[in-house]
């Protein structure tokens, strides 16, 4: 009777147990990712330079994460065949009406490899954010055909030949621009060996075209002396002014790399040489896996990445590089507002 008893006993407590059991498990939420309906896959969208600063609407379905909370949509862009290896965000909003501004979209697909007025097919994709402790919900990409625009602005330039780059006033790269179209142009030069003298022409011929150089003190003189540096050699900031006949140089310094994956380490840079008929700075390096960025003799000036390929972005972070061998670098002070580089193995 007591066997049997005990028997009796565990036969009530396992139901108990096993109920228990159930009621502890968590529930199991439905989540509904956010999907794209407007533009439809397959669509094309034509960009329009005229129109760089309006808004292209994204409709796109509600994200369900199982629970309430302010959820925000995140329009993700790559290049189709890239799995979203590396998204990019082009418009973000809190309702299921997304706004992307057409420059933005525009300057996004360029960074893609797509050819200004070819084009190319991107793939879009909405990433749902909820103010929760839960992650993010990835819907299923849309095709869409992007053909972007030349975003090139045709700004007046002045040519300033010197010692430097030969004293060519034909080569097109060693040029600087007036943003306003103000006569007033800025830009850099890259002077790193010679007698550290230049001038400025509005014209690519010595006989053809106006010249300015060395007047009194910080000011212009058409057909004047040769201008100079007025310290060590390096790259410098320069503005001239042909309303007021005036210029200024500020000595920015002499660029390296540096960084873990450099021969240097982190504590020297590698010095950079000037590539006079493209106007950039260059080298050729033995690099090793590890990270690196642009600099001069401090950390005041540095240039590292940036979420744009090929854009170097003033104090950003450090530029990976995934493989040991040997590299050509190029830094790029060109094109207005923007530092440009390139890191690419042999």
């Amino acid at each position: 009777m007591r066997v049997l008893s005990k028997f009796l006993g565990l036969a009530f407590v396992l139901p108990l147990l096993w109920s228990c059991g159930e009621m502890d498990m968590p529930p199991i939420v439905q989540q509904t990712p956010s999907t794209i309906s407007s533009p439809a896959a397959g669509s094309s969208i034509v960009l329009d330079q005229s129109e760089a600063e309006e808004m292209l609407v994204f409709e796109v379905s509600q994200a369900n994460f199982g629970m309430d909370g302010q959820v925000t949509y995140n329009i993700e862009i790559d290049r189709a065949g890239n799995n979203f290896s590396s998204p990019v965000i082009v418009g973000s909003g809190t309702s299921t009406t997304v706004e992307v501004k057409v420059g933005e979209l525009n300057r996004r697909v360029l960074a893609e490899g797509v050819e200004a007025g070819t084009a190319g097919e991107i793939e879009f994709r909405v990433r749902s954010v909820i103010d929760r402790n839960l992650r993010d919900i990835v819907g299923s990409p849309v095709t869409i055909n992007v053909t972007p625009y030349s975003d090139a602005v045709d700004l007046p330039l002045l040519r300033v030949p010197g010692d430097y780059q030969g004293w060519n006033p034909a080569n097109d790269n060693t040029v600087i621009f007036s943003a306003n179209s103000d006569d007033v142009y800025e830009g850099y030069l890259h002077i790193l060996s010679g007698s550290g003298e230049f001038k400025f022409i509005t014209g690519p011929a010595w006989d053809e075209f106006p010249d300015f150089g060395m007047g009194a003190a910080g000011e212009l003189e058409e057909g004047g002396g040769n201008l100079k540096i007025p310290g060590e050699f390096g790259t410098y900031r320069v503005k001239a002014d042909l309303n007021n006949m005036t210029y200024e140089l500020e000595r920015i310094g002499r660029w390296g790399i540096i960084g873990d994956a450099t021969p240097g380490g982190w504590d020297t840079e590698t010095p950079m040489s000037f590539d006079a008929g493209e106007n950039i700075l260059k080298i050729t390096a033995d690099l090793t896996e590890g990270e690196l960025k642009f600099r001069t003799s401090s950390w005041d000036q540095n240039y590292g990445g940036s979420d744009e390929e090929g854009v170097a972005s003033f104090d950003g972070p450090n530029i990976a590089i995934p493989a040991s061998g040997t590299y050509n670098i190029t830094l790029d002070f060109k094109t207005p507002g923007r530092v440009l580089y390139t890191i690419e193995m042999e």
